[in-house]
């Protein structure tokens, strides 16, 4: 095989040295990039919320290397089918990883959305009871009889039953 033409030069390069060769630089490439972008993502997350810093360091180098090393095995296979294959595979594997946080997303949603539950409601739960002090997209804050922080996961509201106790406005207050 010979390489592409660059001006009209051409150079000869069996198949058994251009592959590797090119597999090796594209590995070293992702390397190099996965470690960059590592950096500025690591340092961005440090001047935020520092305890984050490390584990998004490590999944955006994951990730980078993941994508890299498919890239070199489909050019070495001369077959962009295992590259396809390998990003199908990475997304699966992350989908999966991530289905309970998404679900909390989701549940969080309708829990917002639908506004059964509001700052100030005293509820009952799972044999827990406390008022909720604060709904968040993920999680609901909910402040104890005895003072401590419950942090349920909104998918734990949205799956079970929940006892909302509100104190009866005067416009709905039964006549006496």
């Amino acid at each position: 095989m010979t390489l592409a033409s660059i001006g009209g030069w051409h150079v000869p390069v069996p198949d058994y040295i251009y592959y590797p060769v090119v597999t090796a630089v594209v590995l070293v490439v992702t390397y190099l990039l996965a470690r960059l972008l590592a950096g500025i993502v690591g340092e961005r997350m440090r001047r935020r919320r520092g305890e984050l810093a490390v584990i998004t360091r490590r999944v955006v180098y994951a990730a980078v290397i993941a994508v890299g090393v498919f890239f070199a095995l489909g050019w070495a296979a001369q077959n962009s089918n295992v590259t396809l294959f390998g990003l199908l595979l990475a997304t699966v594997v992350a989908a999966l990883g991530v289905q309970q946080l998404l679900q909390d997303y989701v549940s969080g949603y309708y829990v917002l959305l639908e506004r059964h539950i509001r700052i100030g409601d005293r509820i009952t739960f799972d044999s827990q009871s406390g008022t909720v002090s604060d709904v968040r997209l993920r999680v609901t804050l909910i402040r104890s009889d005895n003072g401590d922080l419950i942090v349920v996961p909104n998918s734990e509201l949205f799956t079970k039953p929940v006892t909302v106790h509100r104190s009866p406005t005067p416009s709905s207050a039964p006549p006496t």
